[in-house]
């Protein structure tokens, strides 16, 4: 007797996730999970799908989401379901839980363009909030460090009391258990950056109790890319724990060739028996606020204090000075793009500076006739708001060189977004439509830089694995059935930095939990997608 399936995808080239040779052969799904693959035979199901001569792959993980607003906006996650994305990974330095009144408010106050309620308090609030919302994408969180510290000490540059630290461990033990993966940091941006290295491992310490990982955008990308590096490193020998560097890069033609180095060192401590990997976004420009171009004292006390210093006459004479000078004391976006022809400006708040979007910093100091640094603290008073920028600070050889370590992966970096409705009133870095896309057709089909197989692998079971993920990331009975179904000669990527707002093209189906959210290209508007909680979940 014949066994009887919901759904069999025929006849499709199959891609196991974990690296393995290309087969040709069926999937059968029933319900949520993966029954069967293989060659079926006489196998009957209620639908079936003739997709000869597509890969047919485990949906892809992008371990680097912003998110986790647009998908209260528009939950059918179009620019990453389009990529064959079913998974999105939030929470880079900042989570969406715990979070105190106090910071509710402040967060609603500094909303942009997407205007939301804050109805939850914790992570696992956020994660049931947006099961019962409805998403097309699983969505899964890391516990956010500077989350911590907000909660704990607010923006102060100052070490946390024995009290405050503890308060930060018992919010992390409790965030942990309601499923994040891991804790994030992000060393940079203030408040966050005013932890130091103590303060990390001891909160590293009380996520690995838990099975969770480090993941961290280092201390700084540029001049002191190894020290900030080693300091990664350290904290996963300290904590004992997995550790894995955010959008692995060296910013500044000065360190391009640091990348070497970055690499050997990341080797060195692999071999030493240190869980060390990393992921990365496939263009040579990265994307943040302006306040990136400025030293941290300046954000200290929080963002009302940050406004009222860029008002100062003596405090912006000081700045002007720190902006515009070589150090290896802080990382300077400005200066790793090097200069105002390098930034192009994304995004703002005020209607009346939106036409700005799209021009570089160069071509808007030249209109208002300042200094580029005095343009940028000009631009972030009158928007009231971090302004958005794109920063031209990376090269494609370090690209390629990174794609080539077995030991990285992909995330965009970027919200998720569909080429309408609010999406439209900002700019966007090209890498919410295309980074999934670029990586399959750029790198793989057209360069060759790394095998079909292997990328897949880097966007489904490793990815996974890592965080200690399960029953995702492969085509394997019992596993959850979320599937991309595209074409590797026609996979590509159409957004720009001039025009970002561009579906990528060559996925044909995707499926999440088993329910069909692309159809021949086309979303269904099904909204299957879950949390994903990590392995310190208790329910």
């Amino acid at each position: 007797m014949s066994t009887q399936y919901d759904l069999i995808l025929r006849n499709g080239i199959l891609y196991d996730g974990k690296g393995g040779p290309p087969v040709e052969g069926d999937v059968a799904i029933v319900g949520q999970k993966i029954a069967a693959v293989g060659h079926l035979g006489q196998a009957s199901a209620r639908q079936e799908i003739d997709v000869k001569g597509l890969a047919v792959t485990p949906g892809f993980i992008n371990v680097m989401s912003w998110a986790n607003i647009s998908l209260i906006v528009d939950g059918k996650s179009q620019s990453d379901i389009r990529q064959g994305v079913t998974l999105e990974i939030l929470g880079e330095g900042t989570s969406e839980g715990p979070m105190t009144g106090k910071m509710k408010q402040e967060r609603i106050e500094r909303q942009g363009d997407i205007k939301y309620d804050i109805p939850w308090n914790t992570l696992g609030e956020y994660f049931d909030y947006m099961e019962k919302r409805g998403i097309a994408t699983n969505i899964g969180s890391y516990l956010g460090a500077a989350t911590l510290r907000i909660n704990a000490i607010g923006y102060n540059d100052r070490p946390a009391t024995p009290a405050e630290m503890e308060h930060m461990r018992r919010l992390a033990r409790q965030t942990m258990e309601e499923g994040a993966l891991g804790i994030s940091s992000a060393l940079i941006y203030p408040p966050g950056s005013y932890a130091d290295t103590a303060e990390l491992i001891e909160l590293a310490k009380v996520v690995a109790e838990y099975g969770g990982i480090y993941i961290s955008h280092i201390r700084n990308e540029g001049n002191s890319v190894l020290s900030a590096l080693d300091e990664l490193i350290t904290i996963a020998r300290e904590a004992k724990i997995g550790a894995e560097i955010y959008h692995l890069k060296a910013t500044g033609r000065k360190n391009w060739s640091k990348m070497e180095e970055v690499i050997a060192r990341v080797n060195a401590a692999r071999a030493e028996g240190l869980q060390i990997t990393a992921d990365m976004y496939t263009y040579p420009a990265s994307a943040t606020g302006l306040g990136a171009t400025m030293p941290d004292w300046i954000q200290d006390g929080g963002f009302a204090a940050w406004i009222q210093r860029l008002k100062d006459p003596e405090t912006r004479t000081r700045l002007y000075r720190e902006m515009t000078t070589e150090t290896d004391e802080w990382e300077s976006s400005l200066m790793g793009a090097g200069g105002a022809q390098g930034v192009l400006l994304r995004s703002f708040k005020s209607e009346r500076l939106k036409p700005l979007i799209g021009k570089t910093l160069a071509e808007v100091s030249a209109m208002r006739g300042t200094e580029p640094a005095y343009t940028i603290m000009d631009l972030i008073v009158e928007d009231n708001f971090n302004v958005g920028g794109v920063y031209f600070t990376m090269t494609e050889d370090n690209l390629v060189k990174q794609l080539k370590q077995p030991w990285v992966c992909i995330g965009s970096d970027s919200e998720s977004q569909a080429p309408e409705g609010v999406f439209l009133k900002s700019g966007v870095h090209p890498r919410a439509y295309g980074t999934f896309s670029r990586f399959l057709a750029k790198y793989v089909r057209d360069e060759k830089v790394l095998s079909l197989e292997e990328a897949v692998r880097r966007i489904t079971s490793f990815p996974a694995e890592v965080r200690k993920i399960k029953e995702r990331g492969q085509l394997k009975a019992g596993f959850f059935a979320d599937i991309a179904v595209f074409d590797p000669a026609k996979v590509q990527d159409h957004a720009t930095f001039a025009a970002p707002h561009q579906y990528s093209t060559g996925m044909v189906h995707v499926f999440v939990n088993g329910t069909q959210v692309l159809k021949n290209g086309e979303h269904t508007g099904a909204l299957p997608g879950m949390a994903v909680r990590g392995p310190g979940y208790r329910k």
